[in-house]
C-alpha cells in the first residue's frame, strides 16, 4: 500500500483537479397517451359485443361498475343569448319560444338545490344564457355558488366563455367544475357556430384549469356528423391534457326554429358506440347521459351503462328541454341494480 507523506500530499492537493459532480438529468414525464382520430374510428368499427367488453373492462379497472352518478341542472338565466349555435333554442337568432329571463335569485336558487339533494343528487349544475358573462355576472354567480357548497353538494357551472380572472373568481367562491363543451369536430364547427371560433373554447378551458378548477366537456352527436367528425369530437375532447374529469355526452334535441330541426336522427347503437369510446379513451373521467335521454328507451339506455356510462343528468327539465321523471329514473336504476353516489357531507 503507498503511504502519502505530508510533502507529497501536498504535491497531490496543489495538483488535484477540481472536483465534478455530475447530476442525473431530469427524467422527461410521461407523455399523455395521443389518440388519432384514425384509432378512435377503429374502435367505432369494432364489432359491437367487442366494443363494449373493451368499454366494461376499462370501466370497471375505475369504477364500481353498478354506480352512478346524479347531477341536477338548473338554468339560471334563460334566453337571449347572441350566440347562433344551430342546435339551441336559447339563441335570439331563432324563434322558438322562449322567452329570455333575468338571472334567478338566492333564494329561488337555494331551494331548487336543496330539493336536487333531497331527490338524490350530489351535484348541482347552473346554466345561463350568455355569450360570455360580464364581471358583475360572474360575482353574483359566485353567491350562488357560496349557497349550494353550504348545503354540502358539489357545484358546477356552465356561463359561455370566460377570461382568467373570472375563472379565478369562480374558484374562490367554491366552484368544482366549470362546464364548456366543444360541441363537435373542429372541421364541422363552422357548419354549426358562426359567432365564435374553435381556439375560443379551447382558451376557456384553459383558463379554468389555470384557475384550478375541475373540467366538465364534452359534446353534441346527431347533428348530421360523419362517424369520422364524431370520432374527430373525441380526439379532441381526449387529448385534452389533463382530459376532462366529465366528459357529457349528448344527442340532439332538435327543436323547431332552430336551423338542425330536421335532421336525420342518430342511429342509436352508434350513440351507445360513443359512449364505449368515451369510456376507452378517457378511462377516469365520468361519462355523463346528457340531452337527448328523454327520446331514448330504457334497452338503450342499459347499453349505454354497460358501456361505461356512470352519470345522468337527473330531473324533469334541461335547461329548457325536457328530461325523463325522476321517479321514472329511479324505478330504472333500480331495476338495473345500479345504485347512486353517496350524497357529500
Amino acid at each position: 500500500m503507498a503511504i502519502v507523506t505530508s510533502s507529497s500530499a501536498g504535491t497531490a492537493a496543489a495538483s488535484a483537479q477540481p472536483i465534478q459532480i455530475v447530476r442525473p438529468k431530469a427524467a422527461k414525464p410521461v407523455p399523455v397517451q395521443r389518440w388519432s382520430v384514425a384509432e378512435i374510428e377503429a374502435l367505432f368499427a369494432l364489432p359491437f359485443p367487442e366494443l363494449l367488453h373493451r368499454a366494461q373492462l376499462v370501466h370497471r379497472e375505475h369504477f364500481d361498475p353498478t354506480e352512478v352518478e346524479l347531477a341536477t341542472l338548473l338554468s339560471i338565466k334563460t334566453g337571449g343569448c347572441p350566440e347562433d349555435c344551430g342546435y339551441c333554442p336559447q339563441s335570439v337568432h331563432y324563434d322558438t319560444g322562449v322567452d329570455a329571463t333575468k338571472m334567478m335569485e338566492v333564494d329561488a336558487v337555494r331551494e331548487a338545490a336543496i330539493a336536487a339533494k333531497g331527490a338524490g343528487a350530489t351535484r348541482f349544475c347552473m346554466g345561463a344564457a350568455w355569450r360570455a358573462p360580464k364581471d358583475r355576472d360572474v360575482e353574483k354567480v359566485a353567491d350562488l355558488i357560496r349557497e349550494v357548497k353550504s348545503l354540502g353538494l358539489e357545484a358546477c357551472c356552465t356561463l359561455g366563455m370566460l377570461n382568467e380572472d373570472q375563472a379565478v373568481t369562480l374558484k374562490e367562491a367554491g366552484l368544482d367544475y366549470y362546464n364548456h363543451n366543444l360541441d363537435t369536430a373542429p372541421e364541422t364547427y363552422g357548419k354549426i357556430i358562426s359567432t365564435r371560433d374553435y381556439q375560443d373554447r379551447l382558451d376557456t378551458l384553459k383558463h379554468v384549469r389555470n384557475a384550478g378548477m375541475s373540467v366538465c366537456c364534452g359534446g353534441i352527436v346527431g347533428m348530421g356528423e360523419s362517424r369520422t367528425e364524431r370520432a374527430g369530437l373525441v380526439a379532441q375532447i381526449a387529448n385534452l391534457e389533463p382530459y376532462p374529469e366529465s366528459v357529457p355526452i349528448n344527442e340532439l334535441v332538435q327543436v323547431e326554429g332552430t336551423p338542425l330541426h330536421g335532421t336525420d336522427k342518430l342511429d342509436p347503437f352508434e350513440f351507445v358506440r360513443t359512449i364505449a369510446v368515451a369510456r376507452i379513451t378517457m378511462p377516469k373521467a365520468r361519462v355523463r347521459l346528457s340531452a337527448g335521454r328523454q327520446q331514448m328507451g330504457e334497452g338503450i339506455q342499459a347499453l349505454c351503462f354497460l358501456a361505461g356510462a356512470n352519470s345522468i343528468f337527473y330531473g324533469d327539465k334541461l335547461l329548457t328541454t325536457g328530461n325523463p321523471e325522476v321517479d321514472r329514473d329511479r324505478e330504472l336504476l333500480e331495476r338495473l341494480g345500479l345504485h347512486s353516489r353517496h350524497v357529500m357531507g
